[in-house]
């Protein structure tokens, strides 16, 4: 199971983390509801809204020379919210067959246009989907929102609807050290498992995970937040 950047092109952004220091718990509680205040609600809370913007265009290109994606290719992303990757992965491939799975139903209920019944509401540590149903599974920022034995469960509901298990992509939230460990725990609202990056190749490995990985790991720079995407 090869580490690979699938993330690598969308712009970073620039973020003060001090706004959610502010209210924490309550803003925490709000936002695992993954309703509308996480989405399209105010920063503090989640997204601070959360449209389209191209921003998955690259990243649809990336996966599907990484995956050998093509027409008539079937693909799953876990914790899609909007759809925006599915859309993009569709545009970018006339004739793949892109579907989405996310907790919320605000979520598929706002969904890009493009995508509309293509999402399912559940939960990824059960996927409501028969073996071997997909040519290729993501779940990009997802898991780590789920408890430690319940991201091996999800892992292993990955390995089981995909054709071949070297084609999953799974990135999960992390950190480095004390100081990168602090900067994360002040900003982040949903995740109940994040980890140094070996702990979670543990994990992988008990999970019996065979595909790609990548890490979001939040950085400081002067007083502000940064990283490779908007979450």
């Amino acid at each position: 199971m090869p580490e690979y950047n699938l993330l690598n092109t969308p712009p970073k952004l620039v973020r003060d983390i001090g706004i959610r220091r502010v209210n924490k718990e309550k803003n925490r509680r709000i936002s695992m509801k993954y309703g509308r205040e996480y989405f399209d609600g105010p920063r503090e809370q989640g997204y601070g809204g959360y449209v389209y913007d191209g921003r998955w265009k690259p990243v649809a290109q990336r996966a599907l020379g990484r995956y050998k994606l093509n027409e008539g290719s079937r693909i799953l992303d876990i914790g899609c919210a909007k759809g925006f990757f599915i859309y993009d992965l569709m545009a970018e491939c006339i004739g793949l067959e892109a579907f989405g799975l996310d907790i919320s139903e605000y979520a598929a209920l706002n969904c890009h246009e493009g995508v509309i019944g293509r999402i399912h509401i559940g939960n990824a540590v059960k996927l409501p989907f028969p073996d071997n149903s997909f040519d290729a599974v993501f779940s990009i920022n997802t898991i780590h929102n789920l408890d430690r034995d319940d991201c091996i469960a999800a892992l292993k509901e990955m390995k089981r609807v995909v054709r071949n298990p070297k084609r999953c992509f799974v990135q999960v939230d992390a950190y480095r050290n004390l100081r990168e460990k602090q900067i994360f725990e002040d900003w982040m609202l949903t995740a109940k498992t994040y980890c140094l990056p070996e702990e979670w190749q543990s994990l992988y490995a008990e999970a019996d995970y065979a595909g790609d990985f990548y890490w979001t790991i939040m950085e400081f720079d002067r007083e502000f937040l940064i990283d490779g995407q908007n979450k």
